[in-house]
């Protein structure tokens, strides 16, 4: 059972950046960042392979940069040029297997954090 724990939410305004960071107990082929708003369905937001191939939503392409650590099994999310439409719980996911659909969608990953919470005022 791998275990996740996310760091670096908060409270920003409009333009401002955070960096999340999520720890895991042992290592992990896929990870990514989901997000989850208020009455809104949780959505992938970044995802990251072991090899360091990422893959984006498109409404972070340009903003929010996904890297990893392996040796640490560190995952972060450096987040830039935040909107409010951003406010929302930030989740960490991981998995360990090679081939288990698409890097966005939840059912990729079977291990999840408990989230933390990012919030972007006008």
């Amino acid at each position: 059972q791998v275990q996740l724990l996310e760091s670096g939410g908060g409270s920003v305004q409009t333009g401002g950046s955070l960096r999340l960071s999520c720890a895991a107990s042992e290592y992990t082929y896929y990870m990514g960042w989901f997000r989850q708003a208020p009455e809104k369905e949780r959505e992938g937001v970044a995802a990251i392979r072991i090899d360091y191939s990422t893959t984006y939503a498109d409404s972070v392409e340009g903003r929010f940069t996904i890297f990893r650590d392996n040796a640490k099994n560190t995952l972060y999310l450096q987040m830039n040029s935040l909107k409010p439409e951003d406010t929302a719980m930030y989740y960490c996911a991981a998995d360990r297997r090679v081939e288990a659909g698409s890097a966005l969608t939840r059912d990729r990953y079977n291990y999840w954090g408990q989230g933390t919470q990012v919030t972007v005022s006008s």
